[in-house]
């Protein structure tokens, strides 16, 4: 059914909003619905005139790479009154709106279930005083409204995120990371604000991403004497070397009594009591600017496209709905009981209820919060474990560089000296125990210490190194160095490699007792292609660094107006090369079956989503001369009626390990040569590039969650004995939806596919939905 779907941005901005109004205006389009522009929030919605009018497909083309919220935010006080929304329900008429999509804040959701639900009456009113006839109300006896969740804040009770949350958090981490420069150089401390007047979502974030020293939010008020505390964490951290101080604290941080704790007041403690030159920096407004990071432009994209499915499924009778990300799941919920649910957060904390509040938030919030806290205490005399409980834990990275190796090992060490275990590097992998091992003056193996890695937290890549080398190229020599160094547990960072290596290890336990130890798999890969995980770490900083790198390339299509680049993306699953031989025995590690390569194919096809490629070639979706001919034809039609339009440069992304014959250049060589002049094509390789530089604060967070579930499994091994006959004490740990999982790997798993379907597979069809491409 064909349907008028007008759609605004309330309460503020966010970066990702642009990325929802394209996604709803081009998603309407497709199903032959006339989307409307509101300007102005729902000031424009009483204005009415120029500020509502119909778009087209080519109005929101460029919208994905900017921020805040392009159609205008502004905060009205007339919707509030009936009279307001009285004007409001004409214009709708008018303009033969009969449905919405508002993305913003709970106030401006709230105002739209209540403009809703006065519908019918509204309606009634008008033409009882004349200003419509029952033949303009004809048809337009019902409104439907659907609500986007767009807060930098996150503080939405029923979604794991809302549009913009990640976006901000990662302004914040880019701010204190430049910060770190100035602070290690002076020996200074910094007290830093942060937005969240209600919710401490983006300080708790930031605290753990940034490794800061102590935190402030208003859902966990510090303790009576926190000052004494708050010092004594910071001298402790000093006299272990540390050269800055970093705190992090929410607007809205207070204590018990709900009295504001303010940025100076901090400051003042830090000055006063330890003579520690401090400076406060509040970073306000900047945290709402700049392009999206990909997961906003991910999660708005899908989410302005459930919107659109919503309002053609509602019915007269069906509440409205809200579209929330649930366990990595785009869902609708009712809108009603989620802001319901929000506000009663809020009224928690008004309350004193602390906990209650705390329970109201994301579930993983109180994990973050208690994890941090924990680790931020570090060789606390009441965190120790008893002697006969601490282990020898050795740390060993394998397969490829990946983001968030160096923040793992970080969280994993921090625990570690938190409860008396002894932290062990292995360094270069397993080539590297068994060239260095106990008979030789060099070791590869040592203990770490805190000052060993206290700065890796913003580290992309692997300080203690990382090789694709499995321990089958030498078991004896590898086994006699895990019994030289007592090694008690083992904890393998990494991709594929690190998948078959620990497999191999297991099943060597029968002839090697010195492997009879617990083990856990961290998964590292920028392909994101680890078996039975939907996320790898460095997947995401990878995947922000490629959409970085089109967003340039696209600039430079756009300014010269008819040009097509097709860059190409990393993301092969090749198994391992000959001088280590081995993944073999692990067949479905190979690249040879369709459950690796749509893996492999996770980096380009999720870069076509968040960058707005008009097509994306996988080993899924190979490239063919059939497809290459509709895409040609395609983009002639395309540059013919654009008329010089800005922003009219195109972008293909095609995965490297897509096809053989068909490369990165010589597809752009086919292209160029079938324009026939009318437009140009370039091929463009990223290479290594795409590795990234500075871990994003999404693998950051995630790097120490799963290194501290990681350690408290192996923890839990410790004055136990592990049973070779049956091959336990070898688990990997993973992420399906929002949920982290330690799972025990088995005999003859090898692949450890789950059979389900992950999050990001059949985002083909979106990418060419989105691009106007025919599916």
């Amino acid at each position: 059914m064909s349907r008028n779907i007008g759609i605004l941005t309330s309460g503020g901005d966010a970066p990702g909003m642009n990325a929802a109004i394209r996604a709803v205006v081009r998603t309407a389009i497709r199903f032959s619905c006339t989307p409307y522009a509101i300007h102005e929030g729902y000031d424009g919605l009483i204005t009415g005139a120029s500020r509502i009018h119909p778009l087209t497909w080519e109005d929101v083309r460029g919208y994905l790479a900017r921020g805040g919220t392009l159609i205008g935010s502004v905060r009205c006080e007339a919707f509030r009154h009936r009279a307001g929304r009285l004007q409001a329900a004409k214009n709708l008429v008018l303009n033969g709106i009969d449905a919405l999509v508002i993305c913003g804040g709970d106030g401006s959701l709230t105002g739209a279930d209540v403009f809703r639900g006065e519908w019918s009456g509204l309606l009634d009113e008008l033409v009882k005083n004349g200003e419509l006839d029952e033949q303009a109300v004809k048809g337009h006896e019902n409104l439907s409204v659907v609500g986007l969740l767009g807060s930098i804040d996150n503080d939405f009770s029923g979604t794991d995120a809302t549009i913009g949350c990640y976006s901000a958090l990662a302004r914040i981490c880019e701010a204190v990371d430049d910060v770190f420069d100035t602070a290690s150089s002076h020996r200074r401390g910094f007290v830093i604000e942060v937005m969240g007047r209600h919710c401490g979502w983006l300080a708790l974030m930031a605290a753990i991403a940034t490794g800061a020293d102590w935190l402030f939010i208003p859902e966990r008020p510090p303790r009576q004497g926190w000052e004494d505390d708050m010092c004594e964490v910071i001298m402790k951290n000093r006299n272990r070397g540390k050269r800055r101080t970093i705190v992090i604290m929410a607007e809205g941080a207070q204590d018990h009594n709900l009295q504001r704790i303010s940025s100076d007041t901090v400051k003042n403690v830090l000055s006063t009591r330890l003579e520690l030159d401090t400076r406060v920096t509040v970073l306000g407004h900047i945290q709402r600017g700049g392009s999206p990071c990909a997961y906003d432009r991910w999660l708005a994209t899908l989410q302005g496209i459930e919107a659109v499915k919503a309002v053609l499924d509602m019915t007269p009778d069906s509440p409205s709905p809200v579209v929330t990300i649930q366990e990595a799941r785009i869902k609708t919920s009712s809108l009603a009981e989620t802001v319901a649910l929000t506000k009663e957060a809020n009224a928690s904390l008004q309350a004193k209820d602390f906990d209650k509040a705390m329970k109201l938030r994301d579930p993983e919030f109180m994990e973050y919060h208690r994890a941090y806290r924990r680790l931020s205490t570090a060789d606390h005399p009441r965190t120790m474990l008893p002697t006969e409980k601490r282990m020898r834990i050795a740390i060993i990275h394998v397969g490829s560089p990946a983001a968030g190796m160096n923040a793992a090992t970080r969280a994993a060490v921090a625990y570690c000296l938190t409860k008396g275990h002894t932290p062990i590097a292995i360094h270069n992998g397993f080539p590297g125990l068994c060239r260095h091992h106990a008979d030789t003056p060099v070791s590869s193996v040592r203990v770490l210490r805190w000052e060993d890695c206290e700065d890796w937290v913003t580290d992309g890549g692997s300080d203690i190194g990382t090789n694709s080398g499995l321990p089958c190229a030498d078991l004896p020599t590898t086994a006699r160095c895990f019994e030289s160094h007592a090694f008690d547990a083992l904890l393998v960072i990494g991709g594929l490699e690190a998948h078959a290596a620990i497999h191999q290890l297991r099943a060597a336990r029968a002839t090697y007792p010195s492997f009879r130890i617990p083990m856990i798999l961290l998964p590292a890969s920028m392909a994101n292609n680890v078996p039975g995980t939907e996320y790898s770490l460095g997947s995401d900083t990878s995947l922000n660094t490629l959409v970085y790198f089109c967003d340039v390339v696209r600039q430079s299509a756009s300014s010269s107006r008819r040009c097509v680049f097709v860059v190409e993306a990393q993301g092969s699953s090749a198994p391992c090369p000959s001088p280590y031989p081995g993944i073999d025995q692990y067949p479905n590690l190979n690249n040879n079956n369709n459950n690796s390569d749509n893996a492999s194919a996770y980096l380009a096809t999720a870069a076509a989503l968040t960058a707005g490629a008009m097509t994306v070639y996988t080993p899924a979706h190979p490239i063919t001369l059939d497809r290459l001919s509709t895409d040609i034809s395609y983009l002639r039609s395309q540059f013919a009626n654009d008329h010089g339009a800005p922003r009219a440069g195109k972008l293909i992304i095609r995965n490297e390990s897509t096809s053989p014959q068909y490369s990165t250049n010589m597809v752009a060589r086919i292209i160029q040569g079938e324009a026939h002049g009318r437009f140009e094509a370039k091929g463009v390789v990223p290479g290594h590039f795409q590795q990234g530089g500075k871990v994003s604060p999404i693998d950051r967070i995630r790097a120490f969650r799963l290194a501290v579930k990681c350690m408290e499994w192996l923890e839990g091994w410790a004055g136990r004995t592990v049973d070779a006959g049956e091959g336990e004490g070898v688990a990997r740990i993973g992420i399906r939806g929002s949920r982290v999982l330690v799972e025990e790997m088995k005999d003859g798993e090898g692949e450890a596919e789950t059979g389900e379907k992950k999050v990001w597979e059949g985002l083909q069809d979106v990418v060419d939905f989105l691009s106007g491409r025919a599916v």
